[in-house]
């Protein structure tokens, strides 16, 4: 058998793939006598290339970003870098779980217990024991699937010599990322549900160091249903980016300015006040959520967006808000539809093929995901209310 056929007929067989001439791609001279060289070697003399190696360069041999300049001209061109995906700060104040359903069944149900703990009542002589009571609430979780797919055309692909087509997966996996950071900064922006003035954890004021002591103190002074005092401390100071600096100044000075007041003016004595700013000391973590603008901007509530402060409890002691995958889903399932189309042979063809009927190739991202509020008690919602 020539050399030249030996080459066609053992891409065919050996890979899979089309030969050069079936598919209409004109190789020059030098790099085909490399083509037919690299399988001649491989194939016929297999001796010398070990069998996996041989499949990889040759699957290699037949990528046409190898060769980009036969798919136009050398241009002034360049492909920009792209915008980076903020971080999932959400996952530091949120509590992060799996379920076993998706929506519309409910995912998972969360209960929390209380009461019978509470402080004993004393008991007179031959008194009776008093029964204590228990108490539950109940939340119920959901999550829904979330996805896009994306197909691109064989000859884009082959005619994208600066790779721009080439990162599909890269911004699919971004995409998944950035609707967990929406769904969950929805959870609590804004959230006049979870925080109520009745409850004290609701208020206008905007950030500064006293409003600031007034939201630990309120954390401080949580009781469970019983009456009885718990453990809350507030963990993370979350705030968007307009608020940034403000909160940076609240939390590394070491010292406070108190301007003159009333009692001045009115000739009263002046009130002595302790300058350390105890706040930087509390130990708070600051958190900027930039969703926190985009969702109130794209509400129409821009105050709220630039001008609201949040605080939450640690969610590994109590949690405010609980956001969850699909039990054995955890990351994003990003992928490419199997080529459709087999050679004369019948070898099963390079996705990068494309299918049968279009030549186009299909990305796919899917993302499982979903969350509640739970204890209002772990959260505090202060600044804006428009």
């Amino acid at each position: 058998m020539p050399k030249e056929m030996l080459f066609e007929e053992s891409l065919k067989q050996s890979s899979g793939f089309l030969s050069n001439r079936e598919r209409g791609v004109a190789v020059p001279m030098n790099q085909s006598t490399a083509l037919q060289d690299l399988i001649y070697n491989g194939i016929v003399e297999g001796r010398r290339v070990p069998s996996h190696a041989r499949e990889f360069m040759i699957k290699e041999a037949m990528t046409t970003s190898d060769f980009p300049y036969l798919f136009g001209d050398v241009l002034d061109r360049q492909v920009l870098a792209m915008y980076q995906a903020t971080d999932p700060v959400w996952k530091k104040f949120c509590k992060l779980s799996t379920v076993n359903r998706i929506w519309p069944n409910i995912g998972g149900y969360r209960f929390r217990m209380s009461g019978g703990d509470e402080h004993l009542a004393e008991v007179g002589q031959k008194g009776e024991y008093l029964a204590s009571t228990r108490a539950e609430a109940r939340y119920i979780l959901y999550v829904k699937k979330y996805g896009r797919q994306y197909d691109i055309s064989w000859e884009a692909m082959i005619n994208d010599d600066l790779g721009a087509l080439k990162d599909t997966p890269k911004r699919f996996a971004r995409a998944a990322a950035r609707t967990e950071h929406r769904i969950a900064t929805a959870l609590y922006y804004h959230n006049v549900v979870l925080a109520t003035a009745g409850r004290g954890n609701l208020t206008a004021n905007p950030l500064t160091i006293a409003n600031l002591e007034t939201a630990l103190e309120w954390f401080a002074a949580q009781t469970d249903v019983g009456g009885e005092p718990i453990a809350n401390r507030a963990r993370y100071l979350v705030v968007p980016p307009a608020l940034e600096l403000t909160a940076r100044q609240i939390l590394t000075s070491s010292s406070k300015m108190w301007l003159t007041g009333a009692t001045d003016f009115a000739a009263l004595p002046s009130v002595s006040y302790p300058t350390t700013n105890v706040v930087a000391n509390y130990g708070l973590e600051l958190v900027i959520d930039p969703y926190i603008t985009v969702l109130g901007v794209a509400g129409g509530t821009p105050l709220s967006a630039v001008g609201s402060w949040y605080l939450f409890s640690d969610p590994n002691e109590l949690a405010a808000i609980e956001c969850a995958h699909l039990s054995g889903h955890e990351n994003p399932e990003i992928v490419m539809k199997a080529s459709d189309k087999v050679s004369i042979g019948g070898g099963a063809m390079n996705p990068m093929s494309g299918d049968f009927a279009t030549d186009n190739v299909f990305y796919r991202v899917r993302d499982v995901f979903g969350g509640i509020t739970e204890d209002w008690r772990a959260f505090y919602f202060g600044g804006h209310l428009d």
